[in-house]
């Protein structure tokens, strides 16, 4: 039905047009002005770029406004507005000049008569000493300073180096009558690089150049003003729109690609001299390999799921025992595992190419995605074993999030939202494919091939976070989060240490190697959940912090609780009643009171978000969203007139396809319907907890150690997956309905979170779909 849905609203969707190539002509030296509107772009409002024509024929191009177009001219990228600091004689900001000193050793050496400052592009350095601290900075700040003070540059953590404000502190230079943020040089493929900031209005800033720089800006240039040359330019990059150039005889075509603004009416308003070539969005055609790779996927998992049925055996059939050891001989068998395999292989080949085509700026179309989305989903269902409760709940809520994905890809306002729906579908398929391999052609186990690849795999995810904290965000680093991955690795392994401690015996304290043992089962989980958290500190939340309390209370009362430590349950359970009852406390406390940081910031704005209008305005769009959508959505059906159709002010809402993605479920399709993805969400928290519960009993009674073992590694492991989902359903639903601060962390399965579905939601289900073949 959900699938139907989804159809049914690819049929309903108007008619939209974007322009397939922009052409500008200028016959004689002179200038044109556009806007983005009249570009075409997304993410640069209020933002122009100014075409002008030389005497000498030559084009150029000079930006006004918040965004700064970035050229691509032989190989080389370079945005309006940024020079290469190197490459500098002076620079001036606001009323200060800076005169720059040649340096060998990389760093950005300059003085201002004053003072002598030396930059390498993470610690500022004046008169040959770092700079203290500014007052009331974060602890965690204080570390990265710290670090980066006492470790070679190729491994220190990147800062840019402010200019504005009143103090000479951290990696600020404080000038008089600036404000802070209006020039900074920061370090980018490893050259500093100068640009304006965004308080750079209305505060002059120039730089001349030195007699071997190869730069054609004259000097001295404004950097708010910056004009360059559009002669040898292959591309140009506006916001988040991406435009191809080619000068052809007087005449400079644009072709945008990636996220394109959408028209209703192929018809607007442009200068003289300007043409748009318009075209009509596809949700049908696309990619000729794309559409083939689905579609034999889509047949293959069709063969695999008759063969499947022809082998079940029928209601009232005298021969049912017989038919049922005739299904059990075929499962066990090779009869049905190389068109299982196959249907996999085809899935997963699907998945990869889609992806790939999204990640090189053409996607498949939406009813391609929807259609290898409908094969990840039903390679699940082809295996001859029962699909358990839990499985069945999150296919239902894969099914639900890629409705909510593909309503609100129609609903955008340019193409790119629908890359959301198509980058799920395409991890969906990447992830249900490996593991329906995994499930047909199952290798071998045992604890020692188990231990490494735990090691393996802990090794490789503490890569990834340091790899994140040096040179990635908030955000993540190379386009994922590599803490999804981390928490499924902490998961695992504390699955098995808690797993081996349960094995021991009665009077394994009088047995020799008693202390080692200790160490070998706590001190890989301790090591890793410490140096997540170190990793952690870096993102400017605190719900990574919350999850991992919550997941280690679990396993804590799962352990109390397999142990029979009734004293232990007890007070865990004390433990969260107390957390309860401090969040309903706090929700009625003084904001007043709190304490002037990051986190008081998010508390006041969370108890009084109309005082704070501006860092309040994702609580209050939220909450007005919601409020509008009632018991049966904005259309008062349930979301079924409005599918496929524009969505309205709530496309406005921050993160609305991630954090604040709830709000958009509430207000298209209302109260009622997210009762029942609560139920569905509620039943996979206890699927996976009742499978849990059952296998923790079986390796109770178990007859040989490596048979409990196991069981009770997934039970564990299980429990413990459990754990990170209800924490991701809770504090996403306590964000959206203000129950909580703002936190941002996605809904599990409806929110975009394209990590968190392929590194822990799908690996979780192939453990338990693979627990439940057990």
């Amino acid at each position: 039905m959900l699938f139907a849905l989804q159809v049914f609203a690819l049929l309903r969707a108007p008619a939209a047009w974007l322009p397939a190539a922009i052409t500008i002509g200028i016959d004689r030296p002179g200038a044109v002005t556009l806007s983005a509107g009249q570009l075409g772009a997304v993410g640069a409002t209020g933002t122009r770029l100014v075409f002008s024509r030389s005497a000498d024929g030559g084009w150029w191009l000079r930006t006004s406004g918040p965004a700064r177009p970035l050229l691509r001219r032989d190989g080389i990228d370079e945005r309006l507005g940024t020079v290469d600091a190197s490459t500098l004689r002076t620079f001036t900001i606001g009323g200060r000049t800076f005169d720059v000193r040649p340096d060998t050793t990389g760093m950005l050496a300059f003085a201002d008569g004053a003072s002598r400052w030396r930059f390498d592009g993470a610690t500022v350095f004046r008169d040959g000493t770092p700079q203290p601290p500014c007052p009331g900075a974060s602890w965690p700040a204080q570390a990265v300073a710290l670090w980066n003070r006492a470790t070679p540059a190729v491994v220190a953590i990147a800062r840019p180096l402010v200019f504005g404000g009143n103090l000479h502190c951290g990696n600020r230079i404080g000038i008089d009558g600036v404000d802070g943020g209006a020039a900074q040089v920061a370090r980018h493929g490893g050259q500093l690089l100068l640009s304006a900031g965004a308080a750079a209005s209305g505060t002059h800033l120039s730089a001349r150049f030195s007699s071997h720089s190869s730069m054609e800006i004259p000097a001295p240039a404004s950097l708010q003003d910056d004009a360059r040359r559009l002669d040898g330019v292959q591309a140009l990059t506006l916001g988040r729109t991406r435009y191809d150039l080619a000068l052809v005889r007087g005449v400079l075509t644009l072709a945008p690609a990636g996220r394109v603004a959408l028209n209703a009416f192929p018809e607007t308003v442009l200068p003289p001299g300007v043409a748009w070539q318009w075209r009509q969005r596809s949700l049908w055609l696309g990619d000729a390999a794309a559409w083939l790779l689905a579609g034999a996927a889509a047949l293959a998992v069709f063969a695999a799921a008759r063969l499947g049925r022809a082998m079940a055996p029928r209601r009232g059939n005298i021969l049912g025992p017989l038919a049922d050891a005739r299904r059990r001989r075929a499962a066990s068998s090779w009869t049905g595992r190389p068109l299982r395999g196959a249907a996999a292989a085809l899935v997963l080949a699907a998945g990869c190419t889609a992806l790939l085509l999204q990640r090189g700026g053409e996607p498949p179309a939406a009813a391609c995605s929807l259609l290898l989305a409908a094969s990840a989903l039903g390679i699940w269902l082809v295996h001859p074993a029962r699909l358990a409760a839990g499985a069945g709940a999150a296919l239902l809520l894969i099914a639900a999030g890629l409705l909510c994905q593909l309503n609100l890809g129609l609903a955008g306002p340019d193409t790119g939202w629908l890359r959301y729906h198509g980058k799920t579908a395409a991890l969906l398929a990447i992830g249900s494919g490996a593991i329906a391999l995994w499930r047909a052609f199952p290798p071998a186990v045992s604890q020692r091939r188990i231990e490494w690849l735990l090691a393996g795999a802990a090794g490789g995810a503490l890569l990834l976070l340091a790899a994140q904290v040096l040179w990635g965000d908030e955000t993540g680093v190379f386009d994922m989060q590599p803490v999804e991955a981390a928490k499924l690795v902490l998961t695992l392994l504390t699955a098995h240490c808690l797993a081996l401690r349960m094995g021991w015996h009665a009077d394994h304290r009088e047995r020799p190697g008693h202390g080692a043992r200790w160490l070998r089962l706590v001190a890989p989980a301790l090591l890793f959940l410490a140096l997540l958290g170190c990793a952690l500190v870096q993102v400017d939340d605190y719900s990574p912090l919350i999850l991992l309390l919550l997941w280690a209370g679990a396993m804590a009362l799962a352990w109390a609780l397999a142990a029979r430590r009734w004293l232990a349950a007890g007070l865990l359970g004390c433990v969260a009643l107390a957390g309860i009852a401090g969040v309903t406390a706090l929700r009625s406390g003084d904001p007043a009171q709190l304490p002037a940081s990051f986190y008081g910031d998010r508390f006041q704005v969370w108890l009084e978000p109309a005082r704070h209008p501006h860092t309040g305005q994702q609580v209050l769009q939220g909450a007005a969203a919601i409020a509008s959508g009632g018991w049966l959505g904005a259309d008062g059906m349930l979301g079924l007139a409005s599918l496929g159709h524009a969505g309205g002010d709530v496309m406005a809402l921050p993160a609305v396809q991630d954090d604040f993605a709830p709000a958009f479920l509430l207000h298209r399709h209302g109260l009622l319907a997210a009762l029942l993805l609560w139920c569905a969400q509620a039943l996979l928290v206890a699927g996976l907890v009742r499978a849990a519960v059952s296998h923790g009993r079986a390796g109770a009674g178990a007859p040989g150690f490596r048979q409990a073992w196991l069981l009770r590694l997934q039970a564990f492991a299980l429990c413990g997956g459990a754990a990170f989902v209800a924490g991701h359903l809770l504090l996403s639903w306590g964000t959206n309905l203000a129950i909580l601060p703002v936190m941002g962390q996605p809904m599990s399965f409806l929110s975009a979170g394209g990590s968190h579905l392929l590194f822990f939601l799908l690996p979780l289900l192939g453990v338990h779909a693979g627990s439940s073949q057990e």
